[in-house]
């Protein structure tokens, strides 16, 4: 564990996340890992924009973005996953039911 650094003049980004929690919770420590990583927004035309770091790049040309709340998701689009998916599946084994026994036979049409 890194050690609190409470010197005001030290930035060190772990000794940051540790003050901010032992100030405000006193009950959980904040720890950063490999999967977080501070990242600058900027402006491209009219679009806001960021540089994804290299260990987080995703695969393909194509991603998904969603918003829920205030968080951003970005997932990349899987091309090819859904014949994977149904493969993968069991074979149904229960026979289909008949939902049209009950009704009336249809008229030939004229042609």
């Amino acid at each position: 564990m890194t050690p609190l650094c409470l010197d005001p003049g030290c930035i060190h980004a772990y000794s940051l996340a540790y003050a901010y929690a032992y100030a405000y919770t006193n009950i959980k420590v904040i720890t950063m890992n490999e999967t977080e990583r501070h990242v600058r927004l900027f402006r491209n035309g009219r679009n806001q924009a960021l540089r994804i770091p290299r260990e987080f790049e995703l695969e393909g040309e194509e991603a998904i973005l969603r918003k829920e709340g205030d968080r951003l998701i970005i997932e990349p689009v899987r091309k090819g996953q859904l014949l994977a998916l149904l493969a993968s599946l069991e074979p149904l084994t229960e026979e289909f039911p008949d939902i049209d026994e009950d009704l009336p036979q249809l008229d030939e049409p004229d042609l």
